[in-house]
């Protein structure tokens, strides 16, 4: 009996393994999204319905304001995230002062779902249609990664968070790449069972949505609501958690001019990831528009992304315990610029050389995101994890809009996707500067948390 006692984990140490399989569910149920519709196909879909709605002059007018539909997407990419910069940080307000991160985290990924199931319905010339549903969906989908975030700081402590926040990226890139080599196999057959490749196209896109509703459940189950901070309850609570979620928001303002450092982290994480972000927003588009690749060749492309990224977050997380966080991120900001040097070189048509390019995105991919996500939560005052989130997921997962803005207008200006494509370096080497000058531990200390031992 006692050497069955001494084997048997504590009962916190199992229902803490749990709520962190339910947090890792999560980030599995979600990357559909940002794979199979933002990455790879709505963006080249979107548009070839727009240039089918396009004039003599082969131009858009969407609410008035005519553009070459080339320019389409990253113009919706840029809208969702001006949404985002409002609803966000008031998302993550209200999350932890109620204390129902489960319910938010449930009707958020609902109504994002429902809105990516609803891209079923966009053919002929309802590229207006499609941009409502992605705005919609997208802003859904940043909402609920700001209250699925917040958890990280209460499932592990400061030397676990590298690798917790890895796994959950490698996760999430898993069941990614599953999704989409199943709409691969269905895509590259869609004419012997007798589909059109729109219907095709459409039907990928609301796989995404079923796929992200259904595996919710599971995270929603095992994940847990924790009781809000003390002062939640206070005269700040008054006229319920919405109303005093933007009375903690507006605390959290002056309270941040306070973090100088924390501020300086956000900004360069906002440089830095608006250009990952922007790259793979655009990578189908730019393969399809500069260099006449295939629809099946970018799809398994994006899959060989999704692949090598489950093992570069996991690689990259046992590196940042080696030699620390900031040190891989660097380092991983200087194979990104390579990269978009790279690809400005590519040739038209040249499928491996696209390829080779998507084993480099894969390797860093991963690693740059879980590990600026983990270090990020390191600089967050205890209490505030799902706000201050909010201001992160304001430039993260495909919503920066800096980036798509600066590719769209380059686009415009010069009629060339190698230059729009090129002009993202800037936002790494910026970005890159910014990390490299941040005294990281100071900055941890002086929010009131203790350092991991390796930054």
């Amino acid at each position: 009996m006692s050497d069955l006692a001494t084997n048997t984990p504590p009962a916190e140490d199992r229902a803490l393994r749990r709520e962190r399989g339910g947090w890792y569910s999560y980030d599995w149920a979600m990357s559909v999204f940002n794979t199979s519709v933002t990455t790879v196909f709505l963006a080249p879909y979107l548009t070839s319905i727009a240039e089918q709605a396009a004039d003599a002059s082969d131009r858009i007018h969407p609410l008035g304001i005519g553009m070459p539909p080339g320019s389409f997407f990253g113009y919706v990419l840029s809208v969702s995230v001006v949404l985002q910069v409002f609803v966000l940080p008031i998302t993550g307000a209200v999350a932890d002062r109620s204390g129902r991160k489960r319910q938010l985290l449930a009707g958020f990924a609902l109504l994002g779902s429902l809105c990516t199931m609803a891209l079923f319905f966009v053919a002929g010339e309802r590229y207006l249609l499609g941009a409502a549903l992605f705005v919609v969906a997208n802003l859904c989908f940043g909402a609920a990664t700001v209250v699925y975030y917040s958890w990280l700081p209460d499932l592990a402590g400061p030397d676990e968070r590298d690798a917790v926040s890895s796994r959950g990226w490698a996760f999430g890139y898993l069941g990614g790449a599953l999704l989409l080599a199943a709409n691969l196999a269905l895509f590259s057959q869609y004419e012997s069972l007798g589909l059109s490749e729109g219907e095709a196209v459409r039907i990928c896109l609301a796989s995404a949505g079923v796929w992200w509703a259904g595996f919710t459940v599971v995270s929603v189950s095992l994940l847990r609501n924790r009781r809000p901070p003390a002062e939640a309850h206070g005269a700040g609570a008054r006229g319920g958690a919405l109303a005093g979620g933007f009375r903690q928001l507006a605390g959290t303002l002056r309270d941040l001019r306070g973090h100088r450092l924390t501020l300086w982290f956000l900004g360069a994480y906002l440089l830095f990831n608006d250009g990952v972000q922007t790259v793979i927003g655009v990578s189908a588009q730019y393969g399809a528009e500069e260099l006449d690749l295939s629809q099946s060749t970018l799809i398994s492309a994006i899959l060989l992304v999704q692949v090598v990224a489950f093992f570069g977050a996991v690689a990259l997380g046992r590196v940042a315990g080696v030699v620390g966080a900031k040190r891989t991120v660097l380092w991983s900001l200087v194979v990104w610029t390579g990269v978009l040097v790279i690809a400005y070189f590519v040739q038209a048509g040249a499928a491996l050389q696209f390829y080779g390019l998507a084993v480099l995105i894969g390797f860093v991919l991963g690693g740059t995101q879980a590990l600026s996500r983990s270090l990020f939560s390191q600089l967050i005052p205890v209490g505030r994890e799902a706000e201050y989130f909010g201001f992160y997921e304001i430039s993260d997962r495909g919503t920066s809009w800096l980036g798509p803005f600066l590719f769209a207008l380059t686009y415009q200006l010069t009629e060339s996707y190698r230059y729009a494509i090129f002009s993202l370096v800037f936002f790494f080497v910026a970005g890159g500067v910014l990390l490299a000058k941040l005294d990281l531990r100071r900055a941890i200390v002086e929010t009131g948390n203790v350092p991991p031992e390796r930054l």
